[in-house]
C-alpha cells in the first residue's frame, strides 16, 4: 500500500471509530435516530456541497448515474445510519462498534456475486469461521428483548457496508468523489427532514450532545466520505473496508473512557476472533484462472498474461474519480 493508502487508511481507522460514541451520546440525550441521521447528513451536505458545485457537471452526473447514485444512497446512508443510531438505543457503543467490524467478512462473500476472481480458499473459509465465531461470542448475551431487535439493526447495518463499497467501485468508478457524496447526503437529509421535524426537541440540548451532533457531521460524514472514497480509489472495494480492523478498537477505547462502559473477557474474546478472522478472510488469494494444459510451452506466458490482465483489473475495480 502506498503511504497515502497507509494515511487514508489510518483516518478512517479513527474518524469511523468515534461515531458509535457520538451517536450514543446523541440517542441517550435523548434525541431520535432520525433526528441524528437528518442532523448528521444536512451538516455533511451543506459542508460539501458547494464543493461539488463548484467541480461543475453536477446535473450530468446526476443525469447518467442517478440509479446507481440512489442505491448507494441508500444502502450506505439511508438504512444503516438510522438501523445503527436506533440500535444504540439499546447497546454500548463498544458492542455496536464490535459488529460492524464484520463488514470485511460480508464483503468478501458478496465480492463473489460482483464478479470478483479471488477464490474463496482454506484460509478464507477458516476466517470467515472466525469472524462468525467472534460475532456469536459478542451477540448470544444480548440475545433477550429489546436486544434482539437492536442486534439485527445492527446485522443489517454491516450488510449494508459491506454492500455499498462494492457498487462504487463497480459503477460509480467515473463519478467524482464529491459529486457522489454531496447528493447522497443530502437526499438522505430530505428523506429524514419530516420524521426529524416531528422530533425536534422541545430544549436546546446539552453542550456535550450538540458536539457530538458537531462531531458526526464534520468529522464522521463530510470528513470522512471523502477519505472513504479516496481509499477505495486507492486500494479497491474489498480492501477498502479493512480499516474496520481499528474501529472497533477505537469505539472500545472511547466508550470505556468516556462512557464508562464495561471492558469484559466476552467483548475481549470477540474481538480477537472477529479481528483476526478479518485479517484471514481478507487476504488475497489465488486468482480463478482457466485451466493450463502442463504440455503447453506457451504455459509460462498465459499464466504470466493471465496474472497481468488480473492485476490490471484489481486496480480498475478500486478506480473512483476524484473522494
Amino acid at each position: 500500500m502506498t503511504a497515502r493508502g497507509w494515511f487514508l487508511f489510518s483516518l478512517m481507522g479513527v474518524v469511523w471509530g468515534i461515531p458509535y460514541l457520538m451517536i450514543k451520546i446523541a440517542v441517550d440525550a435523548p434525541l431520535s435516530p432520525s433526528m441524528v441521521v437528518f442532523t448528521r447528513c444536512a451538516l455533511g451536505a451543506l459542508l460539501l456541497l458547494p464543493f461539488a458545485l463548484r467541480g461543475g457537471g453536477l446535473l450530468r452526473v446526476l443525469r447518467s448515474h442517478w440509479l446507481p447514485m440512489l442505491a448507494f444512497a441508500c444502502i450506505e446512508i439511508i438504512g444503516p445510519w438510522f438501523t445503527l443510531t436506533d440500535a444504540e438505543r439499546h447497546l454500548s457503543s463498544s458492542t455496536a462498534g464490535l459488529l460492524i467490524a464484520g463488514v470485511p467478512i460480508v464483503g468478501v462473500i458478496l465480492a463473489r456475486f460482483f464478479g470478483s476472481a479471488e477464490r474463496l480458499g482454506v484460509r478464507r473459509m477458516v476466517g470467515l469461521g472466525l469472524g462468525l465465531a467472534g460475532v456469536a461470542v459478542l451477540t448470544i448475551p444480548h440475545l433477550t428483548g429489546g436486544d434482539a431487535r437492536s442486534l439485527g439493526e445492527v446485522f443489517l447495518t454491516v450488510l449494508g457496508y459491506a454492500t455499498a463499497p462494492l457498487i462504487a467501485s463497480r459503477w460509480l468508478k467515473d463519478v467524482p468523489t464529491l459529486q457522489l457524496t454531496a447528493p447522497c447526503l443530502a437526499l438522505a437529509a430530505l428523506v429524514y427532514a419530516p420524521s426529524a421535524a416531528l422530533s425536534w426537541p422541545s430544549s436546546v440540548p446539552s453542550a456535550s450532545v450538540l458536539s457530538a451532533l458537531l462531531g458526526l457531521g464534520v468529522i464522521c460524514t463530510a470528513l470522512a466520505f471523502v477519505a472513504f472514497l479516496e481509499l477505495i480509489k486507492e486500494v479497491g472495494p474489498t480492501r477498502a473496508t479493512v480499516f474496520t480492523y481499528v474501529n472497533p478498537a477505537v469505539a472500545v477505547a472511547a466508550g470505556a473512557l468516556f462512557l464508562g462502559e464495561d471492558l469484559t473477557w466476552g467483548i475481549g474474546a470477540a474481538f480477537t476472533l472477529i479481528l483476526a478472522g478479518s485479517v484471514l478472510a481478507t487476504t488475497a488469494g489465488p486468482l480463478a484462472d482457466d485451466p493450463v494444459d502442463p504440455d503447453d510451452p506457451s504455459r509460462g506466458t498465459r499464466t504470466r498474461r493471465v496474472a497481468w490482465s488480473s492485476r490490471q483489473t484489481s486496480r480498475a475495480d478500486g478506480r473512483v474519480e476524484s473522494p
